[in-house]
């Protein structure tokens, strides 16, 4: 009977079992039918090669070398195991280069290589049901000790090293273990492909500057794969689609254009299965290469001019003790193209005296320009209308209250009206409309009124001309010059504002400055981008996307009249004697026939020395200019710090030998 009763009860379970099996089946099949076939796509981006930069003539100045790499790509599902016999059978094929390994990451092949000593290191907090695999995770990794890890022989850190590139990348994305990989280990790899899942080889890319330190600093860098995206803007570019290990400008022109260069990706999709094993890959796009940029700048121009910032530096360090940088700026005025855009800093490495790429210098160093900008203290003058343009001045030593004596550098200047003001370099021409501005008339032994509002009056007319305010080049961290607090309370201040002995501009705004008196008061916006061109394979440039047309800021306000008048001032400064500038232009047969015109300029200023802890009185020598004076095509100018002297003239001599540069060049490519 009991035999039967289990019989019994056994039947009616494989009855249950069979009616479940069946209701299963006939009810749910094809739903887990589908279950199982059901797979996961999985869409990666690939980078594509990075756009090109040209210079003005067609010139490549950045490109992209082809770098001979191996990839591993991870897959859902592979074990650490998995990977470890990976590294261990490349680390047989390729050698690793010397680069240390962090200790983080040393941990981390230490607890996959030996998983019994990492289990003891919190065998008690297993039995906690609180605590999370992270928890455990971070608890074994901060108990792992030096000595623990002194076990890991010499042989075993080439595999480290291929282990922690694996395990660093996301999954299905290819991470590069290796760059800079030689003919043999390609060979090698090539051939064993089959017995080394999910490794693969190809073709990586790296930028090159065939130029080396030319115009480098404002060229910008790229990160490395290592590097990847900057913290700074991990957020930015990652909600651009961009890969945590993606390469990115990370300075001025590549970050500026990083939209630009960087190109569409290439995606493609993987399909896998359920438990991760791949089935499929499917190109979804092959991508679009970064496009290219053509530059404003003429390579040649820029080389020229670099040497010859480097040769005068040379020249006048001897007699200049603090005298260690220079910097030009060279543009279209009609255009806003920059041709040149050079800086040159004299540093001491290893007992010699090194040039350094500071051509950054140009937009974030500024200075008390002097006389330079005296061309934009009589237009703020006349625009206020405390002078006209029959206005004569007497040169003549200034005794004002509470202050020594002010005068011009020289006592013999006579009486000027404005060109002769400005051919001159009168100091007093400009204190005396700095004075009226202020509402009053010069008398002997007066005392200045305080007011701020003249102040700001003559600063919102000379940032017309983009003194004091950013030239907005496309540039990053352009500084906007130093704008000094006092002047609105000492009237003192005020006068040596409007010789330009107080404010600080760049040499870039003093180049924006010029230009706007060049080309009839239009301020344009400086462009180092000329035209953006599709991507080319070849050193042939591709065709036209986006030409960059010129871009006016603003139109000064002030009579055209007005800039007639210091227009001609500009011109006898180097066409006519007694111009301060004659000497070296109208006066010098070699750069006569370049019919130019501007102004020159001299600032008191003090070096501080860090050495010494002492402050010295030093001058910084300037020169703007434009030619030619009737048609100008070409606007310069220069601006060189910390002199002992101002005796020296070699402002005038940069000036001279970057104008024949330019001519030259221009006589040579119109030939050509």
């Amino acid at each position: 009977m009991r035999v039967n009763i289990f019989f019994i009860i056994v039947f009616l379970f494989f009855v249950a079992l069979i009616l479940r099996l069946g209701f299963v089946q006939i009810v749910y099949g094809e739903e887990y039918k589908k279950e199982v076939r059901k797979t996961v796509d999985t869409v990666v981006s690939i980078p594509v090669p990075r756009g090109k930069i040209f210079d003005r003539n067609e010139k490549v100045i950045v490109d992209n070398v082809a770098v001979k790499a191996i990839t591993y790509t991870r897959m859902k599902g592979t074990t650490p195991q998995e990977m470890l016999g990976t590294a261990k059978v490349l680390s047989n094929i390729i050698d690793m280069d010397e680069e240390e390994i962090k200790q983080r990451e040393l941990k981390d092949y230490w607890m996959v290589t030996r998983p019994g000593k990492a289990s003891d290191k919190i065998k008690k907090e297993l039995l906690d049901e609180s605590l999370t695999d992270k928890d455990l995770y971070d608890r074994q990794i901060e108990r792992i000790t030096s000595i623990d890890l002194k076990e890991i022989t010499k042989e075993e850190l080439k595999i480290a090293k291929i282990f922690t590139k694996m395990i660093s990348g996301y999954t299905l994305t290819p991470q590069i273990i290796k760059r800079y990989v030689t003919e043999e280990e390609f060979a090698v790899i090539a051939e064993h492909l089959a017995d080394l899942p999910n490794v693969d080889i190809l073709t990586d890319w790296d930028r090159h500057y065939p130029h080396k330190n030319i115009f480098r600093s404002v060229l910008g860098n790229v990160t490395s794969s290592k590097e990847g995206l900057p913290s700074s803007k991990l957020d930015y570019f990652l909600s651009r689609g961009y890969s945590r290990n993606d390469r990115v400008g990370k300075s001025q022109l590549e970050l500026y254009y990083e939209d630009v260069l960087q190109g569409q990706k290439a995606k493609v999709k993987h399909v896998t299965d359920q438990s991760g094993n791949l089935l499929e890959t499917v190109y979804v796009s092959d991508g679009q290469s970064g496009k290219d940029l053509v530059l404003s700048i003429d390579f040649d121009l820029q080389k020229a001019v670099e040497q010859v910032i480097q040769g005068e530096l040379s020249r006048a360090k001897g007699r200049n003790s603090f005298l260690d940088r220079a910097f030009v700026v060279m543009m279209n005025p009609n255009t806003g193209e920059v041709l040149s855009m050079a800086g040159k800093q004299l540093v001491r490495e290893n007992g010699k005296d090194v040039f350094r790429d500071y051509a950054l210098g140009t937009i974030n160093s500024q200075y008390e320009m002097g006389s330079v900008v005296k061309g934009a203290t009589v237009l703020a003058g006349l625009e206020a209308g405390v002078i006209s343009p029959e206005t004569v001045f007497s040169d003549e030593k200034l005794n004002l209250k509470g202050t020594p004596l002010k005068g011009s550098h020289s006592t013999s200047l006579g009486t000027n009206g404005i060109e002769g003001a400005l051919k001159k370099s009168s100091n007093v021409f400009m204190f005396k409309t700095a004075i009226r501005m202020m509402g009053k008339e010069y008398q002997s032994g007066m005392a200045l009124p305080k007011k701020p509002e003249a102040v700001q009056q003559f600063r919102n007319s000379l940032s017309q001309f983009g003194l004091g305010v950013k030239t907005e080049i496309d540039l990053l961290n352009e500084s906007d010059g130093l704008i000094g607090k006092e002047a609105y309370k000492k009237p003192g201040l005020f006068l040596d504002l409007s010789i330009g002995q107080y404010d600080n501009y760049t040499t870039m705004q003093l180049a924006q400055y010029i230009s706007t008196i060049a080309n009839g008061g239009y301020r344009l916006k400086p462009q180092l981008v000329k035209a953006i061109h599709t991507f080319s394979d070849s050193d042939d440039i591709g065709a036209v996307v986006q030409a960059v047309q010129p871009d006016v800021l603003n139109k000064i306000t002030m009579d055209d009249r007005y800039l007639q008048q210091v227009q001609e001032g500009f011109r006898q400064v180097y066409q006519s004697p007694g111009g301060t500038a004659y000497k070296y232009f109208g006066g010098d047969r070699r750069y006569k026939e370049f019919q130019a015109a501007g102004k020159t300029g001299t600032a008191q200023s003090f070096y501080h020395d860090q050495n010494t802890k002492k402050t010295y009185s030093t001058y910084n020598l300037t020169l703007v200019g434009y030619a030619p004076y009737n048609n100008p095509e070409v606007a310069f100018s220069i601006a060189v710090p910390n002199l002992d002297t101002d005796t020296d003239p070699v402002n005038k001599y940069i000036g001279q030998k970057i104008l024949k540069a330019y001519f030259d060049l221009k006589k040579q490519h119109n030939e050509e």
